[in-house]
């Protein structure tokens, strides 16, 4: 029974190409918008925690005021130097983290960059390519640059390459540019620069050195982070927050998934395409079903129950999900490669992400099956003939 239907929902199909390729390309569209709005919305949460995922620390202090990592308000130093007074704390590193305005070294327009700085005498960041410059940003006036940046840099980072210094403007002070890193730019600034604590200190002359916007705080082997966080949390002023390193992470990630209007309109636009295919496939399920009304009567009138014309259009509709869900991620696995060449944010297809929309078309042709349906049960053999 099942292999005469699946020839019969495609035979249907057949009969008006043109209707089938609509739909086809209806879906596709669908499942398109679905991929590339999950795409962007996994990139916003990949790429502002970038920095945070290779912090060199067990647990963080941040400001009670700050909301994520391009506006970290900032406390006093003398915290990290309370922490530092429990036992199961080895080392404290203050980082100074912030926006700053700078000249663009190739087109001259002024653009925000993310500036941080640290004592190079304790990395902060489990960068290979940093750590091997750590010398470099002692030099005055001295940064390294992201050249995974988005933006028109490849002057400025073939320059470096060769060795030679990119002089420009940061906060309208002159700065070199000597050494080069990878990171990637995120939502909060198209790239970063990262430097000494000194330095930093001279571009944002009005941040004061005992003011710090992160504490990172490296524990002795064997400690339990999480039972010494809250330790911290009822031992410290009540102006820091701690966190352990994956706590940060989500503290970052859950500013933009609850705070950030982006995120609410990426989450938008997957609901806005899953409807999109919902109307589509009914249109086109509804259409043939009122174009083979008679058919489906005298199939009645043969003998067939109701049920066996529902699962001809289950079948029409999972036939429109699988035809329609293949070009609509290859049509998105390319343009996940553009987007990501253009605007160097972590934009990349997962298994996970492909079954997840798979899915979602599949609910969502069912659905506009199971709409259609309604007319299908009013064909009678008795009004048709």
């Amino acid at each position: 029974m099942f292999k005469r239907r699946i020839p019969l929902a495609w035979r249907q199909f057949m009969k008006q190409k043109g209707r089938f390729l609509v739909a086809i390309c209806g879906i596709t569209f669908a499942d398109f918008l679905m991929l590339m709005q999950l795409g962007f919305q996994s990139a916003l949460y990949d790429s502002n925690t970038r920095f945070h995922e290779v912090l060199q620390a067990d647990l963080v202090l941040v400001s009670r005021q700050g909301q994520n990592l391009g506006l970290l308000s900032s406390f006093p130093r003398r915290r990290l130097f309370q922490a530092a007074n429990l036992s199961e704390v080895e080392s404290v590193n203050p980082v100074y983290a912030r926006l700053g305005v700078w000249k663009s070294p190739q087109t001259k327009l002024d653009e925000s960059i993310l500036v941080i700085g640290f004592n190079p005498e304790n990395p902060a960041f489990n960068l290979p390519e940093v750590n091997q410059q750590l010398a470099t940003i002692k030099y005055p006036h001295t940064l390294l640059f992201d050249r995974n940046s988005s933006g028109k840099y490849e002057q400025a980072i073939a320059q470096i390459s060769q060795g030679q210094p990119v002089i420009t403007e940061l906060q309208g002070r002159q700065v070199q540019i000597k050494g080069l890193y990878e990171v990637g730019a995120s939502f909060v600034a198209n790239g970063s620069v990262i430097t000494s604590d000194e330095n930093y200190l001279r571009i944002f002359s009005g941040q004061k050195p005992g003011q710090v916007n992160l504490g990172l705080i490296n524990l002795r082997p064997g400690t339990n982070a999480e039972v010494v966080a809250k330790a911290l949390e009822s031992y410290l002023s009540d102006d820091v927050r701690v966190f352990t390193h994956q706590e940060f992470i989500d503290f970052e990630k859950q500013y933009w998934r609850e705070n950030g209007a982006i995120g609410f309109i990426f989450s938008l636009g997957v609901t806005i395409g899953f409807l999109v295919g919902v109307i589509i496939v009914y249109q086109i399920i509804y259409s043939d079903v009122m174009d083979h009304l008679p058919e489906y009567a005298t199939l009645k009138a043969m003998g067939y129950r109701n049920v066996y014309l529902m699962f001809v259009v289950i079948q029409e509709t999972l036939i429109l999900a699988i035809c329609g869900f293949i070009p609509g991620g290859l049509v998105s696995f390319f343009m996940y490669n553009f987007t990501r060449n253009i605007t160097k944010l972590p934009l990349f297809m997962t298994p996970d992400r492909l079954i997840f929309v798979l899915l979602l078309t599949v609910i969502m042709c069912l659905i506009s099956g199971a709409i259609a349906m309604g007319k299908l049960n009013s064909a009678d053999p008795a009004d048709i003939f």
